[in-house]
């Protein structure tokens, strides 16, 4: 089965509370998600102290802040994600964090998470790049707010890391005539590498469709509640809609798992004598009498001859007598 790695974003949904963070790491491993995943940052580093918030920001935060206000109360200690790497592996969950800044990589590094997110805003990033791809981890690099060529120019970077390619849409929330699906499918063409999607819509219907469209990586923001105040509540799932989400997909792998050939499964050749029909007799017909498009017609089951075998049948005479709807032999067509 080709299993889609579903990335359930915890990001910064968690305001800066180790409390919130930890229910977070629980719903996301009830939902059956297969890593959830933090951001890691210090606004000291990050931001400017006069940096202006993005439009959506201004919506979901205090709009009198700045954008170093913000982040600041969303940090998240040292002590804090070695806890919540923790209580991952107590429930099968991987941790995963994205570093916004060189200077976060090392914390991650030592806590081995298993791959490198680079956010959308650091694919222009070049000493960025070039620290990540230094770790020689595996990479998921999302694509927003990227043209071709840039994410061509992030690509070469990685000589020593395993890509995987992500669509994304830069909105919070992105509408879905922004969305641009078939975009995750140029980027796999162009650049031969396995893509994925990460999800800022409101529902969870792209993300299953970006599943049967091959992605391997599904990425999607996630809350306790949308209602709390903070950046990515209100573009964020609730957890029964995550473990909705995480359902749909693992069905949908499973769905697209097949070898592609066209060929009928084992219980479709059960039902194939019962749902099919063979050739039987219209009415009473004697030994040596010719079969004819009177005599003769289609009924279940499918035990008999194929009435795909129509032609090579009528005109031959009868080898044996049949009553009314007496299935022909098939030594009819021998």
């Amino acid at each position: 089965m080709n299993k889609v790695y579903v990335i359930a974003e915890a990001g910064v949904n968690h305001n800066g509370s180790l409390e919130i963070a930890r229910k977070l790491v629980e719903k996301a491993a009830e939902a059956g998600a297969d890593a959830v995943k933090f951001q890691t940052f210090r606004a000291d580093t990050l931001v400017s102290r006069d940096a202006p918030k993005a439009k959506y920001q201004k919506e979901t935060t205090d709009a009198g802040e700045s954008q170093f206000e913000m982040l600041k109360k969303l940090e998240l200690s040292e002590e804090a994600h070695r806890e919540l790497k923790g209580l991952c592996a107590s429930l099968g969950i991987d941790f995963a964090s994205t570093p916004f800044d060189i200077t976060d990589i090392p914390l991650l590094l030592a806590l081995d998470i298993p791959f490198f997110k680079v956010p959308s805003g650091a694919i222009t990033d070049l000493p960025y790049l070039r620290a990540v791809n230094a770790c020689r981890k595996p990479v998921v690099l999302s694509s927003g707010m990227a043209m071709e060529e840039e994410v061509a120019a992030a690509l070469a970077v990685f000589s020593d890391c395993p890509v995987t390619l992500l669509h994304c849409t830069t909105e919070y929330p992105c509408p879905y005539a922004d969305v641009n699906l078939k975009a995750m499918l140029a980027l796999r063409d162009r650049f031969g590498l396995p893509v994925g999607y990460s999800d800022h819509t409101r529902g969870i219907e792209v993300a299953i469709a970006a599943a049967a469209l091959g992605a391997v990586v599904i990425e999607k923001h996630f809350t306790l509640d949308r209602g709390m105040e903070g950046p990515d509540h209100k573009a964020s799932l609730e957890p029964p809609e995550l473990k909705a989400m995480v359902a749909a997909i693992r069905n949908v792998s499973t769905a697209i798992s097949g070898d592609g050939r066209k060929t009928p499964s084992k219980a479709e050749l059960d039902i194939a004598s019962v749902a099919r029909k063979s050739i039987v007799a219209k009415c009473a017909i004697r030994k040596g009498e010719a079969f004819s498009e009177e005599n003769l017609t289609t009924r279940r089951p499918g035990t008999g001859i194929s009435p795909m075998c129509w032609d090579e049948v009528v005109n031959r005479p009868a080898r044996h007598d049949y009553g009314a709807g007496d299935i022909l032999a098939c030594d009819e067509l021998v």
